[in-house]
């Protein structure tokens, strides 16, 4: 067996999920996931915030992958609990007034 010669080729994991079923590759995403869940737990025990907090935002963009969330979703979710943090909540008499079927459930 000859040894080759020249740097070694890089793979990345995502090169080969182009021809993988959706079930095998959810599953390999799912694994990913909960690998990426253990670093950030491990770095906020080393106190590593900030790095915690990038591998953060790649297990968002995991879970947005995986469920299928459009950017476009989540700045319209972002907006909405920013309306809601900063609109003063409903008077009393209002919510009173509804019929039960109409009242928000939280």
């Amino acid at each position: 067996m000859k040894r080759k010669s020249g740097t070694p080729r890089i793979y990345l994991a995502s090169s080969g999920m182009g021809n993988m079923p959706v079930a095998n590759t959810e599953e390999r995403l799912l694994s990913l996931l909960a690998t990426l869940e253990e670093c950030r737990a491990f770095l906020l025990d080393k106190d590593s915030a900030e790095t915690a907090q990038l591998l953060s935002l790649a297990i968002l963009e995991l879970r947005m992958e995986l469920h299928k969330v459009t950017d476009g979703e989540l700045k319209a979710l972002c907006d909405m609990m920013s309306e809601e943090q900063q609109s003063p909540p409903p008077p009393a008499t209002l919510t009173k007034r509804l019929p039960p079927y109409l009242k928000l459930v939280k």
